[in-house]
């Protein structure tokens, strides 16, 4: 699998997408220059993307600074000796504290390998992450675009993205995920470029 590791494999992914979709040639023409977002894979990655969900860039920003306050440095070892008390100062909702004890769990048991999952197939990868409670398509499909560099997955699901493709391609309402995926299908294996 060729990840996407460096601008020029940016590049190569946009240049793949205009071929395989010719309507995102003029969106591309439009659009400013598409830069490499990439994370070290792990647990800080991954935690940081749970931190992130459903919640404004701020909020997430305040969170993690919190949480990487109490618990210096974050380790799943560290999280889980943290407790509730670490975790409440971070101001982590309970479902998020669950889910960043579940993922700690795996990880220190050895039943979740995050930078082993960087080298699967997606599918694969994306089953090993939503296995763990409290983690969804939307976290696993985020975590092996960014940690991973991975260029053929597409977070449908996210409504950012939703509203962007709505007016892109002249949709009169936003897609909903089903109809992104379906939509996205044919920018296969290039979909996360």
């Amino acid at each position: 699998m060729r990840r996407i590791d460096t601008l020029s494999d940016v590049e190569a992914g946009l240049e793949a997408l205009v071929l395989a979709d010719m309507r995102l040639a003029e969106i591309r023409g439009r659009a400013h220059a598409v830069p490499l977002r990439r994370s070290e894979p792990g647990f800080e990655s991954l935690a940081s993307i749970i931190v992130a969900q459903q919640v404004s860039t701020a909020s997430a920003a305040a969170i993690w600074a919190r949480l990487k306050r109490a618990i210096d440095p974050l380790t799943p070892e560290a999280y889980i000796a943290g407790g509730e008390d670490a975790w409440r100062f971070a101001g982590l909702s309970r479902p998020k504290q669950k889910t960043l004890l579940a993922v700690s769990e795996a990880l220190a048991e050895g039943g979740l390998d995050l930078h082993g999952l960087c080298d699967l197939p997606a599918e694969e990868a994306i089953a090993a992450l939503t296995a763990i409670k409290g983690i969804g398509p939307w976290t696993a499909e985020v975590y092996l675009l960014f940690a991973a560099g991975h260029p053929d997955v597409f977070p449908a699901g996210d409504v950012a993205l939703q509203t962007a493709v709505g007016p892109a391609f002249a949709h009169e309402t936003r897609p909903d995920a089903a109809g992104l995926r379906q939509l996205a299908e044919e920018w296969a294996p290039w979909r996360g470029g």
